[in-house]
This record gives C-alpha cells, sequence and structure tokens, in this order.
C-alpha cells in the first residue's frame, strides 16, 4: 500500500488569506520607513525610490511587506530567505527555487484608493482587484471592473485580451461592509464559466473588492463553491497594522537616511492647478 506523502510538520495547513493595508491613512515616521526598506529586496528598494507621489510608494512599500508577511508565515520560510521576482507582465512571485510545500501556491495584490490589498490560496488560482467608488450610483460600474480584472490577473493575461469577451451576472449589488459574497456568475463568449468562482465585499463604505478564484486543471478543492450559494462566507479582510506588517521582518540592508529624506520631498497626491473653464 503506497501512503500519501506528509507535508513537513514545521508547515501548518494553510488556509486562504485575505489582507488589507490602509496605506492611504498610514503616515509612516522616519523609523517606520527606513525599517521597511530594510526590509525588502534592493531591486524593490529601487523601484519604490522611483515613485513620484508618496501615496503610490506607501502602496508599493505596503505590497512588499504583505507579500513577505506571507511567504514567512503561511510557509515558514524565513524572511531574508524570501526571495521574490517578477513575471514578464510585472506580476510579483516566489521564486521557482524556493522551499514551497504547496505546488499550487498562489498570491496576488491591489491597490487603489486608500487600500493595498492581498489574497493567497494554497491550491487555487487566485486574483484580487481593488477599486474605490467615488459615489454611490457607480458602485455596478465599479464592481464590473474589479471582476474583470481580478479575473485578467488570475489568468495572467494581459493588454492583448478583449474584454467584451467577458460578462457577469452581478448579484447582489448591495453588500454588507465586512461581508463576502459569492453569487456572481462569469459568461466568457456567451458560455457560462462554472469552474470560476467570485468573491465580492466592501472594506469600507468606498472601497469594493473583487477575488477571482479557479481550481487548477485537473483537480478539485471544496473552497470553490457552487453557484447560488448567497450567504456570506467567513473569509474576510482583515486590516493589518503597520506592527502587524514587519511583526515577522528581518533587516535586510542597512540603513539608508537618504532615502527618508527623498521620500520626505514626495507630495502625497498630483495636486491640481485649478478647474478648466
Amino acid at each position: 500500500m503506497v501512503f500519501p506523502a506528509k507535508r513537513s510538520c514545521s508547515v501548518p495547513a494553510m488556509e486562504g488569506v485575505r489582507w488589507a493595508f490602509s496605506c492611504g491613512t498610514w503616515l509612516p515616521s522616519r523609523a517606520e520607513w527606513l525599517l521597511a526598506v530594510r526590509s525588502i529586496q534592493p531591486e524593490e528598494k529601487e523601484r519604490i525610490g522611483q515613485f513620484v507621489f508618496a501615496r503610490d510608494a506607501k502602496a508599493a512599500m505596503a505590497g512588499r511587506l504583505m507579500i513577505r508577511k506571507l511567504v514567512a508565515e503561511k510557509l515558514n520560510i524565513p524572511w531574508n530567505n524570501i526571495r521574490l521576482q517578477r513575471t514578464a507582465k510585472g506580476k510579483p512571485v516566489l521564486a521557482k527555487d524556493s522551499l514551497n510545500p504547496y505546488p499550487n501556491f498562489n498570491f496576488n495584490i491591489s491597490h487603489q484608493g486608500d487600500y493595498a490589498v492581498l489574497a493567497a490560496e494554497p491550491e487555487l488560482q487566485v486574483g484580487i482587484d481593488i477599486m474605490k467608488t467615488s459615489f454611490p450610483g457607480n458602485v455596478a460600474f465599479c464592481a464590473a471592473g474589479a471582476l474583470k480584472e481580478s479575473f485578467i490577473k488570475a489568468v495572467g493575461v494581459g493588454l492583448g485580451f478583449e474584454l467584451q469577451r467577458l460578462e457577469f451576472e452581478i448579484s447582489p449589488l448591495n453588500l454588507d461592509i465586512g461581508q463576502v459574497y459569492k453569487e456572481t456568475r462569469l459568461f466568457l463568449d456567451g458560455e457560462e464559466e462554472k469552474e470560476w468562482a467570485f468573491e465580492e465585499s466592501k472594506i469600507d463604505e468606498h472601497h469594493f473588492v473583487a477575488v477571482a478564484l479557479r481550481k487548477p486543471d485537473g483537480s478539485s478543492h471544496e473552497d470553490v463553491p457552487s453557484h447560488g450559494d448567497s450567504k456570506p462566507t467567513q473569509r474576510q479582510f482583515t486590516v493589518l497594522t503597520f506592527n502587524d506588517l514587519i511583526s515577522s521582518a528581518v533587516p535586510m540592508t542597512p540603513e539608508d537616511p537618504s532615502f527618508w529624506d527623498c521620500f520626505c520631498f514626495t507630495e502625497e497626491i498630483p495636486i491640481r492647478n485649478g478647474t478648466k473653464s
């Protein structure tokens, strides 16, 4: 009799992860910003240093710290041994030679408005998108946009994909803050794609999040629900603090005071020069 291989006892069973960080309200101190930059890879420090606006630099930093926290705590890989790379399309991924106990491990990040968000699964394809709803009447528009983007990110295709091929039957349109719903159905070229499931939620009154999930080819997984499951699930977003982000961090590079000096001279957001007549 052949018994299945056991996972290493040092790696706990992983469930899906949903995290959010309010980078829009984060006003990093000098110590926080310099610790954050020491805790990421040098090439990412360089990339973040090129952002013109502080809002974008903070969102990118939060995304990198969330990914490293995820890998360190869920895969039990020491922080300073984590190697993140980017695909040809710029998507951050764990280096292929990493000691990953989950062959189908997948994560994705997104940021807009005041939040950076992360979704991760041990056995499923996953894509995530967040959109800020500026007005009550554009919730449906934002929902459709976020659902399409989450699908595109999950399958890993770029700008060449024709978005008009996608149609969503969105339900419900009115979501309770902090709850997660899975009723929306996807149609591709007019045919329903039943292997896909979508989680929809609102982190607050103005931020809508869509998570796309699909089983890997030839496998089954109970976390992709049957359509029509209208009950909220418990896979809600956990809003992290900065201390949460760096709770497992290990500084990997010397302190660079100039990185803080440059950050201090950046505007938070673009400043409008006035309205056109």
